[in-house]
């Protein structure tokens, strides 16, 4: 896996369009890879469906937070006003729930809100400081106008042969290896 002293990271190809883009990710999904990835500078629909991409747990992680925080304004008021130091304010019950609405709606956002922020830190392993791929001079363009597919060397499939081969049977117009300097 490793060339003069040098660890491959993957095989990056470029494509004319989104369109190829898009036919070259299926190629990629359907030839047994898990990872890879594109990059092109917009979005482009159906990318996700053409990599195979399953819905992501964020949406879970941020349930999570609004059920702790949710349950976490509700126990910490009903036991301090109920429980711990009771006030008789104007007659008015100890626990009264209308009055902890909006200190548990504002606790239900925030926590749901560092969740979900912590939480896509975390799914995306950033920081990462360093990305292989901008040690390529093409890869430049993927912020302006260039599309691109790179499959990567940890890949249990990866095989630097065959990924030029897939890569230039579905039509790429540069097709790069990418080493971790």
């Amino acid at each position: 896996m490793s060339t003069n002293n040098k660890n491959i990271y993957g095989v990056l190809a470029e494509f004319q369009n989104p369109k190829e883009l898009i036919d070259a990710a299926e190629a990629v999904e359907k030839s047994g890879y898990e990872k890879f990835d594109t990059y092109a500078p917009f979005p482009i629909h159906g990318m996700e469906k053409a990599m195979g991409i399953k819905k992501s747990f964020l949406g879970w992680i941020v349930f999570g937070g609004a059920l702790v925080g949710f349950l976490g304004a509700i126990t910490l008021m009903v036991w301090v006003m109920g429980y711990e130091y009771p006030m008789n304010i104007s007659g008015k019950p100890y626990i009264n729930l209308p009055v902890m609405v909006p200190i548990t709606f504002e606790l239900t956002v925030l926590l749901s809100a560092f969740a979900a922020t912590f939480g896509m830190i975390a799914l995306n392993k950033l920081p990462r400081l360093h990305n292989p791929l901008f040690n390529s001079e093409r890869f430049e363009k993927a912020t302006d106008d260039g599309f691109f597919v790179c499959i990567e060397a940890t890949d249990d499939l990866f095989d630097e042969e065959k990924a030029n081969k897939l890569f230039s049977d579905a039509g790429a117009t540069h097709i790069e290896t990418i080493y971790d300097e």
